[in-house]
């Protein structure tokens, strides 16, 4: 039997059967694929403007490694005009951090970027190693979530950047959907499904351009690009929650290769029900890469399927409800709620008098300052990583002199 042909240029030999939907490629038209798919979601979602100043979040590994290979080619070829910087975060973590450090350190000379290290000693006075001999291996995730975020900030601050893009792809995307779902956290769904993120505790905006590109893809683009890379796994993740996500992913992408898009673009339909999430993140009508035969199955394009889902229109009335209530809650800072009167029989539901009295309850909304130690922002008096290390601090064995 003859090998099969690339099923978009029909003359060169497939080499590649593509995870996202099974399709037959060659070498040449995946590579080409992938870029447009990523130039796709970067155009749909507005991501950058003209002589944007990017850092790049680099930790040496496959995805951020690729996604500066991307951008070098997109911001080249498509002339976006962006100035490219990486910018590193050290936790300082021996036989991880340190080895893939080098990784970044070529990285850079290889796409001739400018490399920016902030390590979490400089910063907190603290390494990811020093915190897991004081608090033990649970929970050490949370604090090196809160320590990056932050020091991404500082980092860019330091660069005078306010744009950080990382390396989060889809799988990533739907792992957090599915932690979300399990937490209850509605909320943190939404930020979490969105490919630009930010918060008002940083000016810094953030932004996702592989979020529709698959993990084992992107794997298969280094690989055929020869991209120098880092491939150990951090050492203390292996406790962390998110590995059993992870572990679920996984199983429903062998059963149904479009289950990791699915379940993102899920993820997306929930969060609009959250106030002020009245949009998808990918503006798109068509998909980006070329569409497969007939007899192709799970279709998914650059910005993964919709089949079998629908547009949100049978939903537009409570979405309105909700941007009501949202807007008429910004209007004020003290939201009222109205309590009828007891009838003095017990039931509150059905009042003699035909209009009830009510009380009116002020809840005072939070106001946004800055952390009294280290003056990021914060609407407690102390931000979450100064909360974070004062635990640690208390903690600290005392050195003898």
């Amino acid at each position: 039997m003859a090998p099969p042909l690339c099923v978009v240029c029909k003359t060169e030999r497939a080499l590649i059967k593509r995870p996202k939907n099974h399709q037959k490629l060659c070498k040449g038209c995946f590579i080409q694929i992938f870029e447009d798919e990523v130039h796709h979601t970067i155009l749909s979602s507005g991501l950058f403007y003209p002589g944007e100043k990017v850092a790049i979040g680099a930790s040496g590994g496959k995805d951020s490694t690729v996604l500066a290979s991307v951008l070098k080619t997109l911001n080249e070829r498509h002339k976006y005009g962006l100035d490219l910087v990486l910018l590193s975060i050290d936790e300082g973590i021996k036989g991880y951090r340190d080895d893939s450090l080098e990784t970044v350190k070529r990285n850079a000379a290889q796409y001739d970027m400018p490399l920016k290290i902030v390590g979490y000693d400089e910063l907190y006075g603290w390494t990811m190693d020093q915190v897991v001999e004081t608090i033990g291996k649970k929970g050490n995730c949370t604090y090196c979530g809160v320590f990056r975020r932050q020091a991404l900030d500082r980092g860019s601050k330091m660069l005078g950047i306010k744009h950080v893009v990382t390396g989060h792809n889809a799988d990533d995307v739907a792992e957090t959907v599915l932690m979300n779902l399990l937490r209850g956290d509605l909320a943190r769904l939404s930020r979490a499904t969105s490919i630009v993120t930010g918060s008002n505790a940083s000016d810094v905006k953030r932004s996702k351009p592989l979020k529709y590109a698959y993990e084992k893809e992107i794997v298969l683009y280094a690989h055929h690009k020869k991209l120098d890379y880092f491939s150990t796994e951090c050492i203390y993740s292996p406790e962390a929650f998110r590995g059993s996500a992870r572990t679920l992913i996984k199983s429903l992408e062998k059963v149904r290769p479009s289950a990791i898009l699915d379940v993102v673009r899920s993820g997306e339909d929930m969060a609009r029900l959250v106030p002020g999430q009245t949009q998808d993140p990918c503006a798109c009508k068509t998909n980006a890469a070329p569409a497969p035969s007939a007899a192709e199955e799970d279709n998914g394009g650059g910005c993964g399927s919709a089949n079998g889902r629908s547009t949100g229109g049978e939903m537009a009335a409570m979405e309105k409800q909700l941007r009501e209530n949202d807007k008429a809650a910004e209007e004020k800072l003290e939201t009222e709620i109205t309590i009828p009167k007891s009838n003095g029989t017990g039931d509150r539901s059905k009042p003699k008098e035909p209009k009830a009295s009510s009380i009116t309850v002020p809840i005072m909304k939070q106001k946004l300052g800055s952390c009294e130690r280290c003056g990021y922002m914060s609407s407690q008096k102390l931000c979450q990583a100064c909360m974070l290390l004062e635990g640690l601090n208390k903690n600290r064995p005392e050195i003898q002199i």
